[in-house]
C-alpha cells in the first residue's frame, strides 16, 4: 500500500538557516497525523515542501505516491491545503469565496457546503473583511473540506476557533 506522505532524508535550508534537517517520515493512508513542535521547528516547511510551494535542498518527498518535485500539480489536484496564515479577499462574502473555490476545482455538493457551515456555526452570508480572526478559519476549514479530496494537510486548523467548534472539528477530521 501507497503511503500517503513519505519523506526520505528531507532538508531545506534558508542559506546558513536550517527549516527541515534530515526528516524521514511515513504517514499510511486512512490516518490522521499531526505535527507537534516548537514555532520554527520546520512544520509549514515540511507542508510547503510535500506541496511543491517550496523546494527542498536535498532529499525525497511523495504525497499520495507522486513524486513532490515532478508531480506537484497532479498532488495540489488531489489534496486540500489550509496554510496557517489564509489570505482571502476581503470585498467577498463567505458565499462567494465558498463559490469561487468551488469552481476552481469544478463544483461541489452545495448542501454538504450548507451542512460544513451548520456544523461549524458560520454566517457565509457576511463579508469576509467584517468576520473575526476564527470565522475567517471556519471559511478556510469549510473551503479545505468541501472539495472532498483523498489528501487534506491544515496548517493550525484550530488556531483562532473557540472550544465548541475545536469539538466539531474533531468530529469532521
Amino acid at each position: 500500500m501507497t503511503a500517503a506522505i513519505l519523506t526520505q532524508r528531507l532538508t531545506k535550508t534558508y542559506g546558513r538557516q536550517r527549516g527541515i534537517v534530515d526528516l524521514d517520515l511515513e504517514v499510511p493512508p486512512g490516518r490522521v497525523f499531526g505535527f507537534l513542535g516548537p514555532n520554527g521547528a520546520g512544520k509549514s516547511t515540511t507542508i510547503r515542501v510535500l506541496l511543491d510551494l517550496i523546494r527542498p535542498t536535498t532529499g525525497r518527498a511523495a504525497v499520495l505516491g507522486l513524486d513532490s518535485r515532478r508531480d506537484g500539480v497532479a498532488i495540489r489536484r488531489r489534496s486540500g491545503y489550509l496554510p496557517g496564515e489564509l489570505s482571502l479577499y476581503g470585498r467577498l462574502t463567505g458565499h462567494e469565496t465558498l463559490r469561487y473555490f468551488a469552481n476552481l476545482r469544478g463544483g461541489v455538493d452545495s448542501g454538504y457546503v450548507d451542512d460544513l457551515c451548520r456544523r461549524l456555526d458560520f454566517d457565509a452570508g457576511r463579508r469576509v473583511a467584517d468576520l473575526s480572526t476564527g470565522n475567517k478559519r471556519k471559511l478556510g476549514l469549510i473551503q479545505a473540506f468541501m472539495h472532498r479530496l483523498e489528501l487534506l494537510i491544515l496548517d493550525e486548523p484550530t488556531s483562532g476557533l473557540d472550544p465548541l467548534v475545536q469539538h466539531e472539528f474533531y468530529h469532521l477530521v
